[in-house]
Order: C-alpha cells, then structure tokens, then sequence
C-alpha cells in the first residue's frame, strides 16, 4: 500500500512539474519566436501550442500550393510556397544585432505538381551559402542552422540552381537561443544541425519543454533503455537542455561492451559533437559509474560519472575526420556499471560568416524600397552569395560587395527620386521608362563612378544640372522628358530633349529654324491657290470648246 501512494504521488509530482515547466516556457518564451507557414492564408496553432502565421503578407512572389493527399504530413507540412521567377526568393525577420538565433527550414514536396520529379535546388541565410536542398517525392526534408546574427535582419532564401527545378518553402522557424549556448565554437561562425537525438524517449520533444524549440528525436542506442528514478532534474548545464531528455538513457548490458555511439565519415568540415549525461538511479556506495569517450581505439576525454538529478554536458568542438571514426562510451577498470548517454548532438561547423553587402549601400536601398513600393518584394542579402544578387542590380566582387549598377527601367516608379548619393560604387543608373517627376537631382553629378546614366522617357523637369551636362566621362540620356531643358536655359517653353554620347543635353531651336513654320504658314496656302485658279481656267475652256464644234459649217 505504502509503495502505491508513493507511486500516485510521484506520479502526482511529474505531472505538476511539467505543468509548471510549461508555465515557466510561456514566461521564459524567447525574443524572437517566428513560425511561417508557407503558402497558407491563416493562422494556425498545432498541437506543441506553437502558433503559425500564414506567409501570404510575409512574401509578394511565389505560388502558393497544396501537396497530394497521398503525401500529407501535417496541417503545417502540407502547405507550400513555389517560386518560378528571380534568381532567389527570400524571408526576412528582424532580429537584434548579435542575437543568437537557431533557424529551421523545412520542404515537403509531396507530388504537389503532379510531375513526381521532386527538384533540388540551393539554400541561403544572410548572404551565405547553406546547403543544395535535395527534396525527395514523399517525405520532409529539414536543415537547421544556429549562429549569431550580424545584422538586424535574419534572411532565408531559396535559389533555382537548375532548368524547371523551382524551388519551395513548406515552413520557415526562427528562434532566439541564449548568448553563451554552443559557446565551444567561434561566434563567426554558423552550426549546421547533422542529428540531435534523445535516447529512450518514445516521442519528439520539443517546445515547450524545449524553451529554444530544438526538435529531439527519440533514439535507442545501446542494448536497453532505461528510465531515471529522480522525480526532479536540475537541467542547469551548458546549452540549457531541456528537462526531458535528461528522464530516459541507454545503456549497455556489462562493463565490457562499448556504447556505440555512432560513426563519423570523413569531411572537410569541423565537426562538433555534444553529448549530455545524467545518472538515472541513485547509487549507493558500493555502486561506480565511470566512463570515457573513444575516437575508435582513443580515448579523448577525461572519465565522466553522470550526476544524480543534474547533467553534465561533455563536447568535441573543431573535431577534423581523416578517416572513418566510431564514437563510443567505454567503462573505466574501476567502474562496475555500464555506460549510458540520455542525449547527443551533432553539428557542422560553417567558415566565418560574410558581413554582408556594404552598409552605406543597403542603406540606401532600404530607402529606395521605401519610396517605391514595387521594389519591397525583395529582401536578403542584395549582392550575395554571388551570382544571387538582386535582378535589378549588379555588385562587385569584393569580400564586402558594393553595388556599381541599378537597372529599374520600366519598373513604373512614379513621383520624386529620393537621395541615394552614399551609392558612391555606382557606374549604371538606369531609370528610363517609368514617371519619375521634378528636378533631376544635382548629386547625380557628383557621383564619383558614374558612367552611364539614363533618364530617358520619365517626367522631369527644369534645367539639366550642369555636373551632368558638362560631364565628359559620361554618357547621359535623357529623351523623352519634355519639360527639360539645358543648363542655363529659360525652361518656360518644352523643348525637345535628343542624345548625344558622350553627354546627352536638351537642344532647342535657333531663332532662324523658328521662322520656318511662318514660312511655311504663307507659301503652302498660296501654292494651293495657284493651283485652284489654274483648275477653274481650264474647266471653264473645256466647256467653250465643245460649242464651236456642234454648229452647223456654211460653205461660200
């Protein structure tokens, strides 16, 4: 009787525990907690309690989809985003500068065109390159990446690499993760997620148990699974793992087997391996745990005896595979119980991560987006990773691009041109064809790069600036503006605009071609009277004629 009532309040006690940690996850919810559901138009909220917003005002290009019934996952993986256009489309969050934040996204082809060919294409986050993304005709594809942002602006593309290989989006996470989690790598640097699992749990864990929404998957490592006899477990540890998978582990049967935990391919990438432990049973003092960790046949580590209701977190960061290595737990001489493990995570460690495009320029882009509308569709990294710049623009090729060229002709941008002059890279500026009104702008001309510039077919007015007109070095355009005239010239008549390379400036007519339309006002009419006077005097002959020749002819 005594053992049931210790068991009803255990089990009492677990049950108000997660009911409080759950609380606690609501409370402690990270600053940056995004989750887009891609291709959907409303909100949902799955079974985790994480509510989803629709992508439909996050995104201007794309289709949204819907996959095959065949192929449904979930409410959330069966919606997706299919972009045919641009070289890349992108997701943006804002975020606080050197915010550490874990990024995850996701793609479920599932048939969703009926063409059973699932596409593969390129993957980025703030101007770097992440992964090829090879998605498969049924199931989800995930990749994950956690890093510190260098901007306030976190950034998720997708990059057609390949004819008729559209890519997609099925979902788009974001979270913030705290400052000193995976402090073992170099902050410049990005952690690809490889697997992260929790042994001998039976499901996925993750937010809200998890505060930072890192996904667990269930694993059964060893020979046998075992579940811990603390009621309680302080979970405080480096990365701050969650509570629950500190509560099962495996093991192996004796001292003398080794815990494989599993085996590392060689890569040219550093490799980063986490591993969490927590004693499951309260041991007395003729009981000993001790173990190492084994590269094969080395042991790399001193020896490790888990804590009883607490963790204690061992990690191999900037780990290079020459060959093919097995990671295992192997028992000390002076231990009598087995190995275990509760959980294990393994990363990839990126190459430092890009600045990004030069401040001033994304500066002023922003503020271009701002004063036209039809250029906030799009977002990321405008010039990198190289060749994935923005449509409209080209950028050098330094380690910090700058932008040297803006092609928005016939983009139907109207009203006055915001100052840009910080673009100071810039060699083309191409705005013809659209409706742009007012004065040309006098920093145009002292811009020190520029080199062509065309203005042609738009609604400026007043006089063409004189750094511009006189800018021998350039070649200026600007037809098809007729309420422009020449530096120094009256402007209140139109006259004509024509180009001239280098150089183009307005021309009006001179005081001698002006005469021309009088001229021609006077002697075409009198031409034409000529003419009429000449017709009259023949019809009127032609009619005399014929009456002589009917009278009668008298002879004598």
């Amino acid at each position: 009787m005594t053992n049931a009532f210790l068991n009803i309040g255990r089990k009492l006690l677990l049950y108000a525990g997660a009911e409080s940690l759950r609380n606690l996850m609501y409370a402690i919810l990270p600053h940056m907690f995004v989750s887009i559901d891609c291709g959907e138009t409303e909100i949902k909220t799955d079974s985790n309690f994480i509510v989803w917003t629709p992508d439909d005002t996050l995104i201007s290009n794309g289709v949204a989809r819907v996959v095959s019934s065949s192929s449904s996952i979930s409410p959330i993986m069966d919606t997706l985003r299919v972009f045919t256009s641009r070289k890349k489309n992108c997701y943006s969050a804002q975020v606080t500068q050197g915010e550490k934040v874990l990024v995850r996204a996701s793609f479920n082809y599932g048939n969703y065109d009926r063409l059973s060919n699932p596409p593969s294409f390129d993957l980025h986050f703030d101007g770097n390159f992440w992964t090829t993304v090879h998605t498969t005709l049924s199931g989800l594809i995930v990749h994950e990446a956690t890093y510190v942002a260098k901007r306030d602006t976190v950034s998720v593309c997708v990059a057609q690499t390949m004819p008729n290989q559209f890519p997609f989006m099925s979902a788009l996470e974001i979270r913030s993760v705290d400052s000193n989690a995976y402090s073992d790598v170099d902050q410049s640097r990005a952690l690809f997620l490889v697997s992260r699992f929790a042994y001998g749990t039976s499901q996925i864990l993750r937010y809200p148990n998890d505060a930072y929404d890192r996904i667990w998957i269930p694993a059964s490592g060893g020979t046998k699974s075992v579940a811990t006899e603390a009621i309680f477990i302080d979970p405080t540890g480096p990365n701050n793992p969650p509570m629950g998978i500190l509560q099962n582990a495996a093991t192996v049967g004796s001292t003398s087997d080794a815990l494989l935990l599993g085996t590392v391919s060689p890569t040219d990438t550093l490799v980063y391996i986490i591993m969490y432990f927590s004693e499951v049973s309260n041991l007395d003092s003729t009981q000993t745990r001790s173990f190492r960790i084994y590269e094969s046949s080395s042991a790399v580590q001193l020896p490790i005896s888990p804590p009883y209701g607490s963790v204690v977190v061992r990690s191999i960061s900037n780990y290079t595979v020459d060959s093919v290595t097995n990671i295992s737990l192997v028992a000390t001489v002076d231990s009598n119980l087995p190995p275990l493990i509760n959980a294990i995570e393994a990363f990839n460690i990126s190459g430092v991560l890009t600045d990004g495009t030069d401040n001033s320029d994304v500066a002023a882009l922003a503020m271009l987006q701002t004063s036209f509308e039809v250029l906030g569709g799009w977002s990321g990294d405008p010039c990198l990773p190289a060749p994935y710049s923005w449509d409209w623009l080209n950028c050098s090729k330094d380690a910090t691009p700058r932008i040297t060229a803006l092609y928005l002709d016939g983009f139907e941008l109207s009203g006055s041109f915001p100052d840009f002059s910080s673009m100071d890279a810039l060699e083309i500026i191409d705005l013809h064809n659209n409706t742009l009104t007012g004065s040309i702008p006098d920093y145009l001309g002292t811009m020190p790069n520029l080199q062509q510039l065309n203005l042609a077919d738009n609604q400026f007015s007043g006089s063409i600036p004189t750094t511009l007109s006189k800018n021998k070095n350039l070649k200026l355009t600007t037809s098809g503006n007729p309420s422009l005239c020449a530096s120094g010239k009256s402007c209140s008549s139109s006259p004509g605009i024509i180009n001239s390379s280098p150089g183009s400036v307005p021309i009006t007519s001179s005081k001698k071609s002006s005469k021309l339309p009088v001229v021609l006002g006077t002697t075409i009419p009198a031409f034409f009277l000529v003419w009429a006077v000449a017709g009259v005097f023949l019809i009127l002959r032609r009619r005399r004629k014929p009456a002589h020749t009917n009278m009668p002819i008298v002879t004598g």
